[in-house]
């Protein structure tokens, strides 16, 4: 199972954090980052083995690209390339190579129920992809995993340990109660749940399936370094191997 978590976006905990997962996505320029930082991020993760991912958003630094906004899909496209490019600029300049993309905040949740932005984002994945193949992370069971095959990219499910799900499989507004699980014991219970039963309990009490690839704890969520050596530690208890998905 791989463990990845949103880098290179400012917060003090990076050097710790790529010392416990497995895969990094790194802020590219769109709410977070920028060429000094993705550098940094790009040489911490070679040092501790951790692939490397572009963490593209909607072009929203003011709100940390966490507000929705209004992009026609070849505006979206054209944003989500020039930041992959940007993050692969940095990561040639390190010697890591860029092998897969993972939508931030606001843009990772409209794709999911958008046809035409999922398909925007999983065109400019293909495009950045053309000569050196990139993978597309997304939420599992969404509109994500249709468009990347339709466009020719490969897909790989995500799920989140440290965000409460709807019983419909959806992730819980941030405004909401509970909707941020902070706790350490609490986020690796429901690692291994989803990576030994591929369920997890929504915040209502039902069970949801939810099948994933990778696993997400988030680098602003409070104490993110001991939820990541948390879910390490239960997922070895567990048996599951932790690796890179790509």
């Amino acid at each position: 199972m791989d463990l990845n978590c949103d880098l290179g976006e400012g917060f003090d905990d990076d050097e710790a954090l790529f010392a416990l997962v497995s895969s990094a996505n790194i802020a590219c320029g769109g709410h977070a980052g920028d060429d000094e930082s993705m550098r940094a991020s790009c040489r911490l993760a070679l040092a501790n083995g951790v692939s490397v991912g572009a963490h593209p958003s909607y072009p929203d630094r003011e709100h940390f690209g966490r507000r929705p906004m209004e992009l026609d899909a070849a505006q979206l496209t054209a944003s989500v390339l020039e930041q992959i490019g940007r993050l692969r600029d940095a990561a040639r300049a390190t010697g890591a190579t860029v092998r897969y993309v993972k939508p931030h905040g606001a843009l990772y949740n409209r794709m999911a129920v958008d046809v035409a932005k999922a398909e925007a984002v999983a065109t400019a994945v293909a495009i950045a992809g053309a000569d050196h193949p990139l993978m597309l992370l997304g939420p599992a069971g969404s509109l994500v995993e249709e468009a990347a095959a339709r466009a020719g990219v490969a897909f790989r499910r995500e799920a989140f340990i440290d965000r409460a799900y709807n019983a419909d499989g959806t992730l819980v507004s941030r405004a909401s109660p509970g909707a941020v699980i902070g706790d350490p014991e609490a986020a690796a219970r429901r690692a291994v749940a989803i990576a030994t039963t591929a369920r997890i309990d929504a915040i209502d009490g039902r069970s949801v399936a939810l099948a994933a690839d990778s696993l997400c704890v988030h680098g602003d969520t409070p104490g993110a370094v001991e939820v990541a050596r948390a879910v390490r530690a239960a997922l070895g208890h567990a048996g599951v191997a932790i690796g890179p998905f790509s």
